[in-house]
């Protein structure tokens, strides 16, 4: 029987599963395949404090990883197949990871959400290297360079807004003339001096340009099919992300968007002992110190449980050791 088994890994998982390990809690992490989430995919991180002079998101999700396996978690490099989630305050949840299934008291989900892509030729080839996914996170790194968002909806908005602070030129594209974000929204992409608009098109492939710094962007009119190719410093895809919850449907409760729905401030999902964190929470944020946090979040309201929820078997881990022993509720936030 674990103390608490980790879905998924990034900035959200690892937090977790090194405050339950400092917690004496020995968590056991299914990180799957493609562990670190989506700074493995990331190159430079300049906003992670602590990091003056930045890091590799690989780098960085190594470091994660190693400073939680110092203090004593587990790591099985392989996905979790399906889960059995109780609704029974103290009930026994299973992981199914291939034919094993491992039995926990709770479990912290942290699979993360993946960037929605266009799904275009030099897309997944220019990743990171001028076809960016978040204008937050990347937009220093094109100063005074021409760029595009693609997209209409409000996430496009706020990233153009982002982007146009550094970029001599941002350009929307939309296959529609019409666009889904708010009137506010637009309002304000409207009044920036150096955002234009450039719609019905759609993005049919990226290209090298000539040069380090120079990319191409080979645009379509949906209704004439006439081509253009646009000279640009970089891209930016802004048609929204998918929550990796297809694993816990039917079982946890969800928003409209697939994203795993919690109780209050907390970590809690509607299933007792089963908490969530990170970017299949957050579909507002979605950095990696906010993902952090959460985590840290998860493994307090995990150890909290544990400690004041009867059990079939109460670990002798939990009798008074560990560095979150002491640690009270925080107001507000009921417990259980």
């Amino acid at each position: 029987m674990e103390n608490v088994i980790i879905i998924g890994s990034g900035p959200a998982g690892y937090t977790a599963a090194l405050y339950t390990a400092r917690a004496n809690l020995s968590p056991l992490v299914i990180e799957g395949f493609a562990w670190g989430g989506l700074l493995q995919q990331t190159t430079d991180v300049e906003n992670y404090p602590g990091f003056p002079e930045g890091i590799m998101g690989p780098e960085m999700m190594q470091m994660f990883r190693d400073q939680a396996e110092r203090f004593g978690t587990r790591f099985i490099t392989d996905q979790a197949d399906r889960v059995e989630l109780s609704s029974e305050e103290g009930g026994v949840h299973k992981v199914h990871v291939g034919d094993d299934v491992y039995e926990t008291r709770t479990v912290i989900l942290a699979m993360g959400a993946e960037h929605k892509k266009l799904g275009v030729p030099g897309e997944d080839e220019l990743g990171g290297a001028g076809v960016s996914y978040c204008a937050t996170c990347d937009a220093a790194f094109f100063k005074d360079r021409e760029t595009i968002i693609v997209g209409g909806g409000d996430s496009a908005m706020e990233e153009a807004i982002f982007l146009a602070k550094f970029s001599s030129k941002v350009t929307i594209v939309n296959r529609r003339a019409e666009f889904r974000a708010s009137k506010i929204m637009l309002e304000r992409a409207r009044a920036m001096d150096n955002i234009e608009w450039l719609t019905p098109y759609v993005v049919d492939a990226f290209l090298e340009g000539e040069g380090p710094f120079a990319r191409v962007a080979r645009l379509r009119n949906v209704e004439t099919d006439e081509i253009r190719e646009l000279p640009l410093g970089g891209a930016f895809i802004a048609i929204g992300h998918e929550p990796q919850s297809e694993i816990v449907h039917g079982q946890v409760e969800l928003d409209d968007g697939g994203y795993v729905v919690t109780r209050g401030r907390s970590t809690r999902t509607d299933k007792p002992g089963v908490f969530a964190a990170g970017d299949l929470v957050d579909h507002t944020y979605r950095q990696a110190i906010t993902a952090a946090g959460s985590g840290c979040q998860s493994a307090l309201d995990a150890e909290w449980y544990l400690r004041d929820t009867p059990s079939i078997e109460t670990p002798p881990s939990l009798q008074g050791t560990g560095d979150l022993a002491e640690a009270q509720w925080a107001p507000g936030i009921p417990q259980g």
